[in-house]
């Protein structure tokens, strides 16, 4: 299923971006009358064909809708601390998006080296990951936020911060979290969590957990507990 990306569609018919329209016609080879599906980001896919076979102003002509494709029972919060390399950042994400994620938020903590995104290229890789994937839904990618003030928010379901001080009592996921409920999962940086961030964090009502007996990297400890949860949702 050949899937491009089509925000703010309304009606029988849509026009794709230069970008996508491109990838159509001079790359794909699609002609007038191919059959093709668009999604809106917002959880809704459109199937259609081509009516204008136009490399830069491809026109769809849409005839059916599939309201909340493949919407999963559960939303998933991932606040994550940017690391050194950016490759490997990119990489949590994709990989993040391609499993299922509702939202992703750069947490600058106190081992952060890295303190800024690229917000235009995550995004960028965050709408190829979800055509690849076949999902209709955007993951919101967020601004960057202190540490302390992502805490302090209000959000009213379960949350969990991972880390690997042998300081604090830590439980694992599947003894804890239930199936079908929303979650934020706090990870740290290179370096981990400081001992008065997860103080803080606890005081605000995130529970330590453990991600296994393995050092993860801060990426691969993302892509752990990105799956961890879709997992106990099976």
């Amino acid at each position: 299923m050949q899937i491009f990306y089509a925000p703010g569609i309304i009606g029988n018919s849509y026009v794709l971006d230069e970008r996508e329209s491109r990838h159509c016609i001079r790359v794909l080879r699609m002609t007038e009358g191919t059959p093709v599906n668009v999604i809106d980001g917002k959880g809704n896919l459109y199937e259609g064909v081509i009516s204008i076979a136009d490399p830069k102003e491809c026109r769809i002509s849409i005839n059916k809708v599939t309201r909340d494709f493949e919407r999963r029972n559960y939303r998933l919060h991932i606040a994550i601390s940017p690391v050194k390399n950016a490759e490997r950042f990119e990489w949590f994400v994709e990989k993040s998006v391609e499993i299922g994620i509702d939202e992703i938020t750069p947490v600058i903590c106190r081992n952060t080296e890295k303190q800024r995104i690229k917000q235009e290229r995550i995004t960028s890789i965050i709408i190829s990951a979800m055509k690849q994937s076949l999902k209709a839904e955007i993951t919101i990618l967020n601004e960057v936020a202190s540490f302390e003030d992502f805490i302090k928010r209000e959000n009213p379901v379960k949350k969990y911060i991972a880390h690997c001080s042998s300081s604090h009592d830590r439980v694992k996921i599947d003894d804890d979290y239930i199936k079908g409920e929303d979650v934020i999962i706090l990870i740290g940086p290179e370096g981990d969590f400081s001992e008065k961030e997860i103080s803080k964090a606890r005081a605000a009502g995130f529970i330590p957990v453990n991600l296994g007996k393995s050092r993860l990297r801060t990426e691969t400890a993302g892509i752990a507990a990105c799956h961890s949860i879709y997992f106990l949702n099976q």
